[in-house]
């Protein structure tokens, strides 16, 4: 599988990652789904402190541990449990991260993390004090790099202008276009990579298409909108391949992007995925003919 550097970094991930978040937490099943994209030559596996009051990092940690120094490892913090893990708070604080990235390391089983992203964030978060937890952490040798997740076009301005971040992982699709507005091309021109989650859009754009929609609509598409653009891109576009493919290679086709992670609950999936990322690319027309046919989202709220 091809791989792409992630910002200025010496990381390259593949252009498909495992977001683990779906494995569950049988630890067999999880395995054989991280054993699968090993299969598949998947380097890139993204998890998070937050998944299953921690038991993720350590399902991940352990699956991967016999093949630690081959495959890249993004995890990330900011989201506190509440003891009684009723719920979780919103902690960006220095103090907090430098413990969480204890704690992290010790359900990874490892003495270091390539890739720490801080798990959402505001404008009114005190970044300054943020960057200066990742930079120390950084200089320790307890992570490699740092980046944010993030769809906040005010959030990104600031790290961008302010840190040292080699990526954002923010939400991307094809219908859900909204990090084309703004984030991305400023990502593009300052050498920081994309990391796009959620490229299947709940399922809606896998070859299941409106079986998994809701009368609700998806985003600012109602039902009717979803049924109306689903059925012109199958027929315009996604005529002779899968729908996965065309929903996998129209995040790769944007250059500020170097992965796209994408979840799984089954190594079948896995499967079926990285062949769609191994399938022909998308031609400047097709990717026109995709932006023509689909809503360029802004939200307001993001700004």
């Amino acid at each position: 599988m091809k791989k792409r550097r992630l910002g200025a970094s010496d990381l390259y991930v593949t252009e498909l990652g495992l977001g683990c978040m779906s494995i569950g937490t049988d630890e067999l099943s999880s395995r054989k789904i991280i054993e699968a994209a090993l299969e598949e030559g998947i380097n890139y596996f993204d998890t998070a402190d937050l998944y299953d009051f921690g038991e993720n990092e350590k399902i991940v940690g352990s699956a991967l541990k016999d093949v630690r120094e081959q495959v890249i490892i993004a995890t990330k913090v900011g989201n506190r449990w509440k003891e009684n893990r009723s719920g979780w708070s919103w902690d960006p604080s220095k103090a907090y991260i430098k413990e969480a990235v204890k704690n992290s390391l010790k359900r990874l089983g490892t003495d270091y993390i390539d890739l720490y992203q801080l798990h959402g964030g505001t404008i009114e978060d005190p970044i300054d004090e943020t960057i200066e937890a990742f930079e120390e952490l950084k200089a320790e040798g307890l992570i490699r790099y740092y980046g944010i997740s993030s769809i906040r076009p005010n959030v990104i301005r600031e790290y961008v202008r302010k840190s040292g971040m080699v990526s954002v992982m923010m939400q991307y699709s094809m219908l859900d276009r909204r990090p084309e507005e703004e984030a991305l091309p400023l990502l593009h021109e300052k050498g920081i990579s994309a990391v796009t989650r959620g490229p299947l859009a709940k399922g809606l754009l896998s070859d299941k298409l409106l079986e998994k929609a809701s009368e609700k609509g998806y985003l600012d598409y109602s039902y009717e909108e979803l049924r109306e653009t689903l059925g012109l891109l199958k027929e315009k576009v996604g005529a002779g391949r899968s729908f996965t493919e065309v929903a996998l290679q129209y995040n790769l086709a944007n250059p500020a992007v170097a992965s796209v992670v994408a979840g799984a609950s089954s190594a079948e999936q896995i499967r079926g995925n990285a062949k769609a990322v191994r399938s022909q690319p998308l031609t400047n027309q097709e990717v026109a003919l995709i932006k023509d046919l689909t809503k360029n989202n802004i939200f307001p709220e993001h700004r």
